[in-house]
């Protein structure tokens, strides 16, 4: 399977009245073809913001693209004219939004939303495009969607309006998904449902997603590969069965610790991560997580640790890996 997608080196940030907030610092990841991979960590570490970058969907200003290059299908989308951009936004690139309720247009039918973006992207009649509506409707499990092609978003309940939005995210057959938190705003029973039927679509369609996410759980449900995000940077990446089996990264540790577990003791309480992300206007010099980490060391302080591959296929950027460090432990 070749790479769908390639990020490297991508450098995002945001002018301020407080300065130039550094969001995204260094990110490189790829997706292959076909491939579901999740982007994890706190509120505030870069995953959205990473996600826009690939839809180019940040205003500029007051964001700046740094440095960096976005290769989509071989394409660079870094430097893309808008015209050329709008082609490939929900053509070949979809998002589905955290918020469904925001991304609908309340003032028209959501039958007649579906249907503006297949004529967007699409060669077909009216008739055509509304006949693609209703299937997509029918696909993404929406009862009576004759029926519901004719109500507002107010008429649909949140777990309908979410399907609503993968209705139309999958309406043109985009070769990437991205999801920004899709299931956040949803109660537990219908997450479920919402990830059960991504699941059930990207087999289907064989379309590559990228999930955007702080729950952990939810990725364990859905992708191939994690890539663990905190302060703009990717600290570890690996599949999913290396991230929950055997975490590298410190953060990503004190992530997994902090989730509840059916195979936990249930006297041993939830450990959260002490302190907070740091400011992005002024990063620090050396590593991100030492202020907050428990293993943290000298070195940590004064130099930021390179991402390296530790097993076959997963990564982390972290001084431990090193065999010079274990002797300067802090005190």
């Amino acid at each position: 399977m070749g790479n769908l997608l390639e990020v490297k080196d991508l450098n995002v940030s945001f002018q301020t009245y407080s300065g130039e907030v550094k969001a995204v610092r260094g990110v490189n990841f790829e997706v292959k073809e076909g491939e579901a991979i999740a982007i994890v960590g706190e509120s505030g570490c870069g995953k959205s913001v990473t996600a826009k970058s690939i839809m180019k969907l940040l205003p500029t200003p007051p964001a700046i693209y740094k440095s960096g290059s976005i290769l989509f299908n071989g394409k660079e989308l870094i430097g893309l004219p808008e015209k050329e951009m709008q082609k490939i936004r929900g053509n070949e690139i979809s998002i589905i939004f955290q918020d469904p309720m925001t991304s609908l247009n309340p003032t028209s039918k959501v039958g007649n939303q579906i249907i503006e973006a297949v004529l967007k992207h699409n060669k077909v009649t009216r008739k055509e495009a509304f006949q693609i509506a209703l299937e997509m409707l029918e696909l993404v499990g929406i009862p009576q969607p004759a029926k519901r092609m004719n109500q507002y978003p107010h008429e649909y309940s949140g777990g309908m309006r979410q399907r609503a939005m993968i209705a139309m995210a999958l309406a043109c057959q985009p070769r990437l998904l991205i999801a920004d938190e899709p299931t956040t705003a949803l109660d537990v029973t219908i997450q479920a449902q919402i990830l059960e039927l991504m699941k059930q679509l990207q087999k289907k369609t064989e379309t590559s997603i990228i999930l955007i996410t702080h729950d952990l759980g939810v990725v364990a449900e859905m992708c191939d590969r994690v890539i663990v995000m905190y302060a703009g940077k990717v600290v570890e990446t690996g599949t999913v069965q290396d991230i929950f089996d055997n975490p590298q990264h410190p953060y990503t540790k004190g992530l997994l610790k902090s989730i509840p577990r059916l195979d936990m003791d249930k006297k041993v309480p939830l450990a959260p991560i002490i302190g907070t992300p740091p400011d992005l206007i002024d990063p620090p010099k050396g590593c991100s997580f030492y202020a907050r980490c428990e293993k943290a060391m000298r070195v940590c302080k004064e130099n930021e640790p390179e991402l390296k591959e530790i097993e076959t296929g997963q990564t982390s950027a972290c001084w431990l890996h090193h065999y010079m460090a274990q002797a300067s432990v802090k005190g």
